[in-house]
């Protein structure tokens, strides 16, 4: 696979907002008594993941103006982000997600605005020639203006000779409509080079009952010539053209899964991108994953991936 050229590793595109956890481990939202807030939302997690590996990452987003939308832009800027596409608007309000802080896929709820009212006039042509990657979540494609701002970014980025990555990252709360959102990430996909559905994003998109190789053949026949499908603790599925690898699981001890599935994005672009091969990207990945799993709330500060490197040899 050809990398391209750029000042910038990735530039990541869609929701920037604030993440309220629970302070306590709760099955549910209505168990929970307190919350900390994070910044969160995964193109802003994955940018700030990338920049803590050692990458170069900047983001396109739309938050208020108000206290939020400054903790936001501090905290991926602490975290080493271009913030330069990042917007802060005035006229609209910092979306607010609150999760319950689960071992499992946590319950949440969402109050959206800004996120969503990113525009194709929002989008800087100039941020997306200087990145070698372009990434975006299946979120900001479940309303407008947002989804015609992330297929303007994608359809300058393939013009481009940009690599792009989509988060198949479905989710009923989200997008109550599953056959739109099968119709718009089939139209997206078109343009994408990778993407990583997990076992419960297929299930939620296509519905239970299928096996994995099944899952795998749908998101290839949407476009995307390479596809890693993460089960959890059974491991992934790396798929090249249909292809099919079985990476294992590595255990750890959960304390905390919300962002999980990020890091393992931050880990498998950052990889690609060091011109490694795909399964050492994937397991390269799992490490990083595994970091996340014990650690309460964002990744630290800054990761050494030469040494996770030398874990791997």
């Amino acid at each position: 696979m050809q990398i391209p050229s750029g000042d910038l590793d990735i530039l990541v595109i869609g929701e920037a907002l604030i993440d309220l956890i629970s302070v306590g481990e709760a099955d549910t939202l209505s168990a929970a008594q307190t919350f900390e807030r994070f910044q969160g939302g995964s193109p802003a997690n994955i940018a700030a993941n990338v920049a803590k590996l050692g990458g170069r990452a900047a983001i396109i987003a739309k938050t208020g103006a108000d206290a939020f939308g400054q903790f936001i832009k501090a905290e991926l800027e602490k975290a080493g982000v271009v913030t330069d596409y990042l917007l802060n608007d005035p006229l609209v309000h910092t979306s607010l997600v609150f999760v319950a802080r689960s071992k499992g896929t946590p319950d949440f709820d969402v109050f959206r605005d800004g996120d969503a009212r990113l525009t194709p006039e929002d989008i800087a042509e100039e941020a997306i020639q200087r990145a070698r990657i372009v990434h975006a979540s299946t979120w900001p494609l479940s309303r407008q203006p947002a989804r015609s701002a992330v297929e303007k970014t994608f359809q300058i980025a393939r013009e481009g000779g940009r690599l792009i990555s989509l988060d198949p990252n479905y989710s009923p709360k989200i997008w109550p409509d599953r056959q739109e959102a099968q119709e718009v990430l089939a139209q997206m996909m078109q343009y994408v080079t990778v993407t990583k559905p997990s076992l419960d994003d297929a299930q939620r998109l296509f519905g239970a009952g299928q096996t994995p190789e099944q899952y795998i053949a749908r998101f290839h026949a949407m476009g995307p010539s390479i596809v890693v499908f993460t089960m959890g603790a059974e491991g992934l599925l790396l798929s090249v053209d249909g292809v099919i690898t079985h990476i294992p699981a590595r255990p750890v001890k959960v304390v905390d899964v919300t962002g999980a599935g990020d890091a393992f994005w931050s880990g498998f672009l950052v990889a690609l991108l060091d011109g490694n091969t795909l399964p050492v990207c994937a397991a390269f990945a799992r490490e990083i994953v595994g970091l996340k799993l014990s650690t309460i709330g964002p990744l630290p500060g800054h990761i050494d991936r030469q040494k996770i490197y030398e874990l791997l040899m």
